[in-house]
């Protein structure tokens, strides 16, 4: 039995004193109203109205109960109000790369305030943010994929020790990273290049391993960075070269150099689970904030490497 439904045709007969009248407030055939009368009567053990005259009367049990029935109908209804203030309210996580431009995310955060929405950014690696959609504990995450099918692309670059001078960014090939000696010279050994958590996934991993071999450089030189921390210390101390973004790299004072093979860039799509229509659903002002924080050029863009995360408005201007 649906209670709320039977104690709303109890109430509504009650109010109206018929049962005709009672089923046009509530939308229903009279029939049906008339059912659930019977039904609750037979749960409560006792009739609730009586009949036996043209207009239809309370009875004394029906009376009784009629405080009890409202009030429970009122609670119902005060917890469907709650139910859709905390739907409105709650927070979006939006899973997010470890390296985004905090300000940039602040920007989205109140975007999102402005519009009534509530968003919370959650720094995961990638295969976590796309478990996150699918197990719901996501609302949109940045998902990677292929560059060349990505809505946005993120150039990628190796970053070494801080200098003295300020040079622009020369493009590096690598090929440029095979060691050579000099003659008369002791070998150097070559500098490991390390790689982050967020570019360990399958789209990246096997073009680059292809990559470093068609550049003649020794798979053991190639390793996982470990915690993010550890890799800067090692980059910053001249021990290491980092796998990076610009804007990752800048932002710790290190030096840049973009890769020469864009195929090598990151791929970012920005997702979200399937809507009422089977599609995901992701406003386009959150899509166009959220590839600013990773530093993206759009799709398509053939204006350069360099990365536009330091230019919001430029990307925004381009949609």
């Amino acid at each position: 039995m649906d209670l709320l439904a039977h104690l709303e045709a109890y109430v509504a007969t009650a109010d109206e004193a018929s049962f005709s009248r009672a089923a046009d407030r509530l939308g229903i055939a009279q029939p049906l109203l008339s059912r659930r009368i019977k039904t609750l009567e037979g749960h409560f053990g006792g009739l609730l109205f009586d009949r036996s005259r043209r207009q239809v009367t309370t009875t004394e049990l029906g009376v009784l109960l009629l405080p009890y029935a409202r009030d429970v109908l009122d609670r119902a209804q005060r917890l469907r109000q709650a139910a859709r203030s905390a739907r409105h309210a709650r927070v979006r996580a939006v899973g997010v790369p470890a390296d985004c431009a905090p300000a940039a995310l602040a920007r989205a955060l109140r975007a999102g305030t402005e519009r009534g929405i509530t968003l919370g950014m959650r720094e995961l690696p990638p295969a976590e943010r796309e478990s996150g959609l699918s197990d719901g504990s996501l609302a949109y995450a940045l998902l990677r994929v292929a560059p060349e099918r990505a809505a946005f692309r993120v150039p990628l670059g190796l970053a070494s020790a801080p200098t003295d001078t300020r040079e622009a960014p020369r493009v590096l090939h690598l090929e440029e990273l095979r060691p050579r000696r000099r003659t008369g010279e002791p070998p150097v050994s070559p500098l490991p290049l390390l790689v982050l958590a967020e570019d360990q996934v399958p789209c990246f991993e096997d073009r680059f391993a292809r990559a470093v071999a068609r550049a003649g450089l020794p798979e053991g030189r190639i390793g996982p960075a470990g915690p993010a921390a550890d890799a800067l210390t090692e980059t910053l101390a001249g021990r290491a070269l980092l796998l990076c973004t610009e804007s990752y790299a800048r932002r710790y004072d290190a030096r840049w150099a973009p890769l020469g093979d864009t195929a090598l860039h990151r791929g970012y799509d920005v997702s979200a689970p399937p809507g009422p229509r089977g599609t995901p659903d992701v406003p386009e002002w959150l899509t166009r904030l959220l590839g600013t924080a990773v530093g993206a050029a759009g799709h398509g863009d053939t204006a350069g490497l360099r990365a536009v995360g330091d230019a919001p408005s430029r990307l925004a201007a381009r949609g």
